[in-house]
Protein backbone atom coordinates (compact mmCIF):
# COMPACT_ATOMS: atom_id res chain seq x y z
CA UNK A 1 0.00 0.00 0.00
CA UNK A 2 1.45 3.53 -0.92
CA UNK A 3 2.28 5.46 2.04
CA UNK A 4 -0.04 9.33 2.27
CA UNK A 5 3.82 10.87 3.21
CA UNK A 6 6.81 11.34 2.57
CA UNK A 7 9.63 10.87 4.53
CA UNK A 8 10.81 14.41 4.44
CA UNK A 9 14.05 15.64 5.31
CA UNK A 10 13.90 16.99 8.97
CA UNK A 11 10.43 15.25 9.82
CA UNK A 12 10.02 13.16 12.42
CA UNK A 13 8.36 9.27 12.37
CA UNK A 14 7.49 6.37 13.90
CA UNK A 15 8.93 3.17 12.26
CA UNK A 16 7.75 -0.05 13.44
CA UNK A 17 7.30 -3.82 11.88
CA UNK A 18 7.27 -7.56 13.24
CA UNK A 19 8.01 -11.04 12.31
CA UNK A 20 6.05 -12.71 9.68
CA UNK A 21 2.96 -14.50 11.08
CA UNK A 22 4.06 -12.44 14.04
CA UNK A 23 6.80 -14.86 14.61
CA UNK A 24 9.82 -14.15 16.71
CA UNK A 25 12.67 -12.32 14.80
CA UNK A 26 14.97 -12.81 18.43
CA UNK A 27 16.00 -16.27 19.63
CA UNK A 28 18.45 -14.76 21.53
CA UNK A 29 20.65 -12.33 23.25
CA UNK A 30 23.18 -12.57 19.79
CA UNK A 31 20.19 -11.90 17.60
CA UNK A 32 19.19 -8.94 19.94
CA UNK A 33 23.67 -8.02 19.61
CA UNK A 34 23.17 -8.17 15.76
CA UNK A 35 20.13 -6.06 15.11
CA UNK A 36 21.56 -3.04 17.39
CA UNK A 37 24.96 -3.51 15.76
CA UNK A 38 23.22 -3.13 12.50
CA UNK A 39 21.24 -0.09 13.90
CA UNK A 40 24.63 1.84 14.11
CA UNK A 41 27.02 0.24 11.31
CA UNK A 42 24.39 0.44 8.32
CA UNK A 43 23.24 4.36 9.86
CA UNK A 44 25.85 4.79 7.17
CA UNK A 45 26.09 6.71 3.47
CA UNK A 46 29.13 4.63 2.95
CA UNK A 47 29.20 0.63 2.48
CA UNK A 48 30.11 -1.22 6.03
CA UNK A 49 30.36 -5.09 6.10
CA UNK A 50 29.61 -6.18 9.75
CA UNK A 51 31.47 -9.55 9.49
CA UNK A 52 34.69 -7.24 8.90
CA UNK A 53 34.59 -5.08 11.98
CA UNK A 54 35.52 -6.46 15.49
CA UNK A 55 33.10 -7.19 17.78
CA UNK A 56 34.98 -5.11 19.97
CA UNK A 57 34.64 -1.65 17.56
CA UNK A 58 30.84 -2.30 16.17
CA UNK A 59 29.69 0.87 18.24
CA UNK A 60 32.18 3.11 17.93
CA UNK A 61 33.02 2.75 14.08
CA UNK A 62 34.15 5.38 11.95
CA UNK A 63 30.74 5.46 9.91
CA UNK A 64 31.60 8.70 8.11
CA UNK A 65 27.91 10.10 7.53
CA UNK A 66 24.90 9.29 8.94
CA UNK A 67 21.50 9.27 6.37
CA UNK A 68 19.41 9.33 9.62
CA UNK A 69 18.89 10.18 13.29
CA UNK A 70 17.63 8.12 15.42
CA UNK A 71 16.08 9.16 18.70
CA UNK A 72 14.83 5.98 20.76
CA UNK A 73 14.47 2.08 19.80
CA UNK A 74 13.07 -0.99 21.61
CA UNK A 75 13.43 -4.56 20.23
CA UNK A 76 10.89 -7.21 21.34
CA UNK A 77 10.77 -11.16 20.51
CA UNK A 78 8.68 -10.55 17.58
CA UNK A 79 8.88 -7.13 16.51
CA UNK A 80 10.76 -3.65 16.73
CA UNK A 81 10.65 0.31 16.82
CA UNK A 82 12.48 3.03 16.25
CA UNK A 83 11.84 6.77 16.45
CA UNK A 84 13.31 8.25 13.89
CA UNK A 85 14.40 12.01 11.88
CA UNK A 86 14.83 11.95 8.35
CA UNK A 87 17.70 13.93 7.25
CA UNK A 88 17.74 14.00 3.36
CA UNK A 89 15.11 12.44 0.75
CA UNK A 90 14.99 8.52 0.38
CA UNK A 91 17.51 8.33 3.42
CA UNK A 92 14.55 6.63 5.50
CA UNK A 93 13.30 4.30 3.43
CA UNK A 94 17.39 3.11 2.07
CA UNK A 95 18.08 2.46 6.15
CA UNK A 96 15.67 0.54 6.72
CA UNK A 97 16.05 -1.79 3.39
CA UNK A 98 19.54 -2.16 4.55
CA UNK A 99 18.43 -3.10 8.38
CA UNK A 100 15.68 -5.66 7.36
CA UNK A 101 17.65 -7.34 4.50
CA UNK A 102 20.80 -7.31 6.33
CA UNK A 103 19.12 -9.13 9.32
CA UNK A 104 17.02 -11.13 7.60
CA UNK A 105 19.86 -12.54 5.41
CA UNK A 106 21.52 -12.76 8.73
CA UNK A 107 18.57 -14.64 10.55
CA UNK A 108 17.87 -16.79 7.87
CA UNK A 109 21.59 -18.30 7.37
CA UNK A 110 21.63 -19.03 11.24
CA UNK A 111 18.34 -20.83 11.48
CA UNK A 112 18.51 -22.53 8.14
CA UNK A 113 15.18 -21.39 7.24
CA UNK A 114 13.88 -19.32 3.79
CA UNK A 115 11.65 -16.57 2.67
CA UNK A 116 10.51 -13.22 4.41
CA UNK A 117 11.58 -13.08 8.01
CA UNK A 118 9.31 -9.14 8.25
CA UNK A 119 5.44 -8.89 7.45
CA UNK A 120 6.12 -6.86 5.02
CA UNK A 121 7.59 -3.27 4.12
CA UNK A 122 8.13 -1.50 7.81
CA UNK A 123 5.27 0.64 8.62
CA UNK A 124 5.58 3.82 9.49
CA UNK A 125 4.16 6.88 11.34
CA UNK A 126 4.72 10.66 10.12
CA UNK A 127 4.90 12.87 13.88
CA UNK A 128 3.46 15.89 13.12
CA UNK A 129 2.94 17.05 16.68
CA UNK A 130 5.11 17.82 19.50
CA UNK A 131 2.78 16.36 21.88
CA UNK A 132 3.11 13.06 20.17
CA UNK A 133 6.73 13.12 19.55
CA UNK A 134 7.17 13.33 23.20
CA UNK A 135 4.73 10.64 23.87
CA UNK A 136 6.77 8.56 21.97
CA UNK A 137 9.62 7.85 24.16
CA UNK A 138 7.28 6.65 26.67
CA UNK A 139 5.56 4.11 24.38
CA UNK A 140 8.78 3.18 22.79
CA UNK A 141 10.88 2.60 26.26
CA UNK A 142 7.58 0.99 28.03
CA UNK A 143 7.01 -1.51 25.51
CA UNK A 144 8.72 -4.66 27.18
CA UNK A 145 6.38 -3.97 30.05
CA UNK A 146 4.34 -6.34 27.80
CA UNK A 147 6.28 -9.24 28.60
CA UNK A 148 6.00 -9.39 32.30
CA UNK A 149 2.12 -7.85 32.34
CA UNK A 150 -0.01 -8.28 29.31
CA UNK A 151 -2.46 -6.46 29.77
CA UNK A 152 -0.90 -3.47 31.96
CA UNK A 153 -2.41 -0.84 29.85
CA UNK A 154 -5.61 -1.72 29.97
CA UNK A 155 -5.84 -2.28 33.61
CA UNK A 156 -3.06 -0.64 35.08
CA UNK A 157 0.40 -1.72 37.05
CA UNK A 158 -0.35 -2.47 40.70
CA UNK A 159 3.59 -3.25 41.18
CA UNK A 160 5.26 0.23 39.37
CA UNK A 161 8.75 -0.43 41.35
CA UNK A 162 8.82 -4.04 40.01
CA UNK A 163 8.34 -2.64 36.63
CA UNK A 164 11.17 -0.16 36.74
CA UNK A 165 13.21 -2.42 37.81
CA UNK A 166 12.34 -4.95 34.64
CA UNK A 167 13.17 -1.92 32.57
CA UNK A 168 16.70 -1.17 33.98
CA UNK A 169 17.37 -4.73 33.03
CA UNK A 170 16.09 -4.50 29.84
CA UNK A 171 19.12 -3.94 27.84
CA UNK A 172 17.73 -4.24 24.16
CA UNK A 173 16.26 -0.64 23.82
CA UNK A 174 17.46 2.51 24.81
CA UNK A 175 16.13 3.23 28.17
CA UNK A 176 19.58 2.84 29.53
CA UNK A 177 20.87 5.32 27.31
CA UNK A 178 18.48 7.97 29.02
CA UNK A 179 18.92 7.00 32.55
CA UNK A 180 22.83 6.42 33.21
CA UNK A 181 26.23 7.23 30.54
CA UNK A 182 28.57 4.96 29.85
CA UNK A 183 27.01 2.54 27.27
CA UNK A 184 28.96 2.17 23.93
CA UNK A 185 25.33 1.31 22.75
CA UNK A 186 24.37 4.74 22.80
CA UNK A 187 26.32 5.82 20.11
CA UNK A 188 23.27 4.14 18.29
CA UNK A 189 21.49 7.66 19.30
CA UNK A 190 21.51 10.94 18.22
CA UNK A 191 20.01 12.78 20.72
CA UNK A 192 20.85 16.54 19.64
CA UNK A 193 18.45 16.34 16.62
CA UNK A 194 15.53 15.61 19.01
CA UNK A 195 13.86 18.12 21.38
CA UNK A 196 15.25 18.28 24.59
CA UNK A 197 12.50 17.20 26.62
CA UNK A 198 14.21 15.94 29.35
CA UNK A 199 16.94 18.02 31.56
CA UNK A 200 18.19 14.83 33.07
CA UNK A 201 17.90 11.54 33.68
CA UNK A 202 15.59 12.45 36.60
CA UNK A 203 13.35 14.19 34.03
CA UNK A 204 13.19 11.16 31.90
CA UNK A 205 12.40 8.43 34.91
CA UNK A 206 9.34 11.00 36.13
CA UNK A 207 8.12 11.18 32.99
CA UNK A 208 7.92 7.80 32.16
CA UNK A 209 6.65 7.42 35.95
CA UNK A 210 3.77 9.42 35.18
CA UNK A 211 2.83 7.01 32.04
CA UNK A 212 3.40 3.48 34.12
CA UNK A 213 0.86 5.45 37.06
CA UNK A 214 -1.91 5.82 34.35
CA UNK A 215 -5.03 3.37 35.13
CA UNK A 216 -6.41 3.85 31.45
CA UNK A 217 -3.54 3.99 29.38
CA UNK A 218 -4.89 3.91 25.86
CA UNK A 219 -7.66 6.51 26.99
CA UNK A 220 -4.76 9.46 27.02
CA UNK A 221 -5.65 11.73 24.49
CA UNK A 222 -1.93 12.91 23.38
CA UNK A 223 -1.25 8.87 22.01
CA UNK A 224 -4.15 9.74 18.95
CA UNK A 225 -2.14 10.08 15.99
Amino acid sequence: MERKFSFAPEEYFHIYNRGTDKRKIFNDQKDYQRFMESLYLFNSTERVVLRLIPKKDRFIYDREETIVDIGAYCLMPNHFHLLIRAKNDGGVSSFMEKIQTAYSMYFNKKYERNGSLFQGPFKAQHISRDEYLKYLFAYIHLNPIKIIDLKWKEEGINDVNKSKEFLNSYRISSYLDYVADGRLESNILNKRMFPNYFENSKSFENFLSFWLSLKNYKGYPCIVA
